[in-house]
């Protein structure tokens, strides 16, 4: 498994303790004052998910996103 993937110029890396990759982006607000991650992010994240649930790994991968910015993508 490689421990980073860049994607649309933005890095993800493996978090080994965790078990998923992840990117730190500016923080952005919904409508309700949610904190939800920057667009280009998002779109980088769900990116990544695809291109790894296609890949050699056989398997499902999806993005999330936590507070502060930050967004996950995840083995299902």
């Amino acid at each position: 498994m490689k421990t980073s993937y860049t994607v649309n110029g933005y890095h993800f890396k493996w978090n080994d303790n965790a078990g998923f990759y992840e990117c730190r982006g500016s923080i952005h607000y919904d409508h309700e004052g949610d904190e939800i991650p920057e667009p280009g992010l998002w779109k980088a994240a769900n990116e990544l998910a695809n291109k790894l649930s296609y890949s050699n790994y056989r398997s499902e991968w999806s993005a999330e996103h936590s507070e502060k910015g930050w967004c996950e993508v995840v083995k299902d």
